[in-house]
């Protein structure tokens, strides 16, 4: 593939905000609900300070933002916090950076499906008993798109992400222009507590529950290699750009909860009741719920462009196997698509479909990742000193300490609701990828990789044919051995104790007398009907340095036919990797139906050695 082919698969800049910021964009439909639902505890006072609480967010969105502008920046490999923690913190560090990550790209996935399922599902109540289906389509649905290359799923993402955003602007302004506290949704709920002080406790609360907003703002910078060049200055426009809208959104919403003095009620969500006030309930409201339950159920792509990226970095670094940095020919990670598909879907059918069972296990790993990204800068900005470098590692450091704040308030207060399960989780995924990158290690130092190796030497070896009958498919079978040495044996097993078999031996006995192929045939006698024992036993007492065991099937033209064989070469190839030191090569040798009299050439579909 060429270069200008390659780049027509990686995102531009529009492309990057639709296909990695959906998860950033789409948290503005729970982030400030997330706030008033805390705040609520408190009192009619306490809601008020909604927009002091946003704007503490947004302080911290802009001090994100710069970061992982200098991120992109610095590691325009991608990676993110993992790439940032592994050069200025080291190997532990770095580790939980990635597993926090992977852990987030994975909730990510199951809470957007959920999410949007639930909302869809509020809306078409008849639907709620096929939720987890809905959540399985939706996300069969997104991992294709996936699959078929990022930039594809970009280009179909970016229409309903402009909806969506031009929805949320068109309700601010709307509501700003608005005179007057509008009627919100009829009903009321009772506050579930009343707190008579509004204390510290509380808002950090607040805090740490709205900066589940936050979430995904670190996915551009994790994936600037899927942008076209330059990619590093198309991944920092991305990221400011994500920024900008996610902060004017947010700052926004929180301006028009004050406004219509909005207060939690059950069963309608905050923004709905900032659509109704700001739009009524009209053509304007259905549009942006219906773009909300569109965006929701998509910003699981977000994970789709991150986790493959981050997935291979942590394979080249060997955590993790090495199979996540192959690509397909739409240069995607299917691998870790894959994976992330199965596992999302393992925790939707775990939870039934339903998102309030997985949001309290949300946001932990982002606001570690975060943490660990931001104070791995500081230790760039200390080690490189540019110019400027005391305010960035002052922006830096305070970005540090927030997200950390924020990461054990939510870790505390979620713990009994489900937290604990990512507070195990955690440092399993680092123990897991440790243990991956001691196998690798291991496996490094028997090969001796990175030196020199001894010149190669001349090695007795024997190649080994197990046969069944004098027919063409042991001729190929022969032929091809012939080809790998010159020390060939044929070999049968044949069962004493069973006189049929004994006569069937002496019948191919003949038959192979009178073909004369130039090769030995060697009966190997057992009183049992075992079929792979007796070659074992004779590959162990060979004494060869090297044994080739060449195992002829047949590949049959059509698939179902494959229930017509006895699949004896597979059990064999089995049983020799597990038992010997043979190499093992099962030799296919495929039956044209609609033209018997054509012959193809053998196969060698697999070679290996135990």
């Amino acid at each position: 593939m060429t270069d200008a082919e390659d780049d027509r698969h990686r995102l531009g800049v529009l492309g990057g905000l639709a296909a990695l910021s959906l998860d950033a964009m789409a948290s503005v439909a729970y982030g400030p609900e997330a706030i008033v639902l805390v705040l609520a505890l408190g009192g009619g006072a306490a809601i008020g300070l909604t927009l002091p609480v946003t704007i503490a967010i947004a302080v911290l969105l802009l001090v994100l933002v710069l970061s992982y502008r200098q991120v992109i920046a610095a590691f325009p490999e991608g990676g993110g916090a993992y790439g940032v923690a592994k050069k200025y913190l080291g190997r532990r560090a770095s580790l939980v950076a990635g597993a926090s990550l992977v852990i987030d790209y994975v909730l990510n996935v199951a809470v957007s499906v959920a999410a949007g399922v639930a909302a869809l599902t509020s809306a078409v109540p008849a639907l709620y008993g096929y939720r987890v289906w809905l959540a399985l389509g939706v996300l069969a649905l997104v991992t294709a798109v996936n699959l078929r290359g990022v930039a594809n799923s970009a280009r179909m993402f970016i229409v309903p992400t402009a909806v969506f955003v031009a929805a949320i602007l068109t309700v601010i302004l709307a509501g700003l222009f608005r005179e007057g506290p509008a009627a919100v949704a009829t009903g009321s709920a009772e506050q579930a507590g009343q707190v008579h002080t509004i204390g510290l406790l509380l808002l950090l609360k607040a805090f740490a529950n709205g900066c589940a907003a936050l979430t995904g703002v670190e996915a551009i910078a994790n994936a600037v290699p899927s942008f076209r060049k330059p990619r590093v200055v198309r991944a920092q426009r991305a990221e400011l750009t994500l920024g900008v809208l996610l902060a004017v959104m947010l700052i926004g919403l929180a301006v028009l909860i004050k406004r219509f003095e909005i207060k939690p009620v059950e069963g309608v969500t905050v923004l709905s009741q900032l659509a109704d006030a700001s739009l009524g309930h009209g053509v304007g409201y259905f549009i942006v719920q219906f773009s909300t339950v569109i965006l929701l159920a998509l910003a699981a792509n977000t994970s789709y462009g991150g986790l493959p990226v981050l997935a291979q970095l942590l394979a080249k670094d060997h955590f993790l196997p090495h199979v996540f940095t192959l690509r397909a020919q739409r240069r995607v990670y299917r691998y870790g698509i894959g994976f992330l598909t199965v596992v999302s879907a393992i925790l939707l059918i775990a939870a039934r479909g339903d998102m309030n069972t997985l949001v309290p296990l949300f946001a932990i790993g982002v606001f570690v990742g975060f943490t660990l990204s931001q104070a791995g800068m500081v230790r760039h900005w200390w080690s490189k000193r540019p110019d400027g470098w005391q305010l960035k590692l002052a922006l830096n450091g305070f970005g540090a300490l927030l997200t950390a704040v924020a990461a054990v308030v939510v870790t505390a207060t979620k713990f009994t609701s489900g937290a604990w399960l990512i507070v195990v989780a955690l440092p399993l995924l680092v123990l897991l990828m440790e243990a991956v990158n001691r196998s690798y290690r291991r496996i490094g130092q028997r090969l001796e990789l990175g030196r020199i190796p001894d010149k190669p030497s001349t090695r007795r070896s024997r190649i080994v044919v197990p046969v069944h009958a004098v027919s063409k498919l042991t001729r190929e079978a022969l032929s091809v051995a012939k080809g790998l040495g010159h020390d060939v044996v044929a070999v049968h097993a044949v069962n004493t104790s069973d006189p049929d078999d004994v006569a069937a031996f002496v019948r191919l006995l003949d038959d192979w007398d009178k073909w004369h192929p130039g090769v030995p045939l060697i009966a190997l006698y057992d009183e049992g009907r075992r079929i792979t024992t007796p070659i074992i036993t004779y590959i162990r007492h060979l004494e060869i340095d090297t044994v080739f065991v060449v195992i002829p099937e047949i590949e049959p033209e059509h698939l179902w036919q494959r229930l017509l064989q006895n699949n004896r070469g597979a059990l064999l190839a089995h049983a020799l990797r597990r038992d010997t030191d043979a190499v093992v090569c099962r030799l296919r040798f495929r039956i044209l139906d609609n033209d018997p009299k054509a012959e193809t050439p053998p196969t060698l579909v697999s070679i290996s050695r135990s």
